[in-house]
């Protein structure tokens, strides 16, 4: 093979190379990109639930609710990566643990790992402890565990109605007032057919503390 050869083979890669991260480097996702603005403006910039014109969640996305008048999501390994900072800038989980860094899915414990076992014990006696007219046997399996992703943002509608009577106790509001809450921020199943019924907390939370006064707009 004559270096004439040699140089045009080279000179071919190259040029080829170049294209392709031309096209597929750049051009594609800027292209992507446009067409997901224009057409999917809201969920393009993350889905972003806001509360008197701020940001204060994302509509896919669950949060650590801790007060007792917002309802309560699934359990997540990184308590939805929501943590406080005290004094001294050392950052805790609101259960009072170090906080471990920003990241999600759950601790794929095996059934049979005590930490399982330990983890869904406390949960319950915690739930318990705050729905005291609620039975054990009553308790939505969804409560219990976590999503394979841990930022799961929905409940199951029984996972929001065992919560109601102390929501209602504690914000003050009717149970007629809550169950209308949750209705409208009940999503059905794909087509009628495909999935479950969910129920969003961070929307339901939202219009909890707008009808108790605490924010006046809610964009969802």
């Amino acid at each position: 093979m004559s270096n004439k050869t040699i140089l045009h083979n080279i000179r071919q890669s190259v040029v080829v190379t170049l294209v392709l991260l031309l096209l597929c480097g750049f051009l594609f996702p800027v292209v992507l990109s446009g067409l997901s603005a224009l057409l999917f403006p809201r969920q393009a910039k993350g889905s972003l639930v806001m509360a008197d014109g701020a940001p204060v969640g994302a509509a896919n996305v669950g949060q650590d609710f801790t007060e007792p008048y917002f309802m309560k999501c699934r359990p997540s390994a990184y308590h939805y990566n929501t943590y406080y900072e005290d004094a001294e800038g050392n950052r805790f989980y609101h259960d009072g643990s170090e906080f471990a860094g920003l990241g999600s899915g759950s601790n794929n414990y095996a059934p049979s790992n005590p930490a399982l076992t330990e983890r869904v014990e406390a949960d319950i006696e915690e739930f318990l402890a705050a729905n005291p007219e609620i039975s054990r046997e009553d308790l939505p399996a969804d409560l219990m565990t976590a999503s394979g992703s841990g930022l799961d943002p929905h409940v199951s509608p029984e996972a929001a109605q065992v919560q109601l009577p102390a929501l209602a106790e504690a914000s003050g509001l009717s149970r007629e007032q809550l169950e209308q809450i949750v209705a409208d921020n009940t999503a059905g199943k794909l087509l009628g057919v495909f999935g479950e019924e969910t129920v969003n907390v961070l929307g339901v939370n939202l219009d909890i503390a707008k009808a108790m006064g605490l924010i006046d707009e809610v964009s969802k």
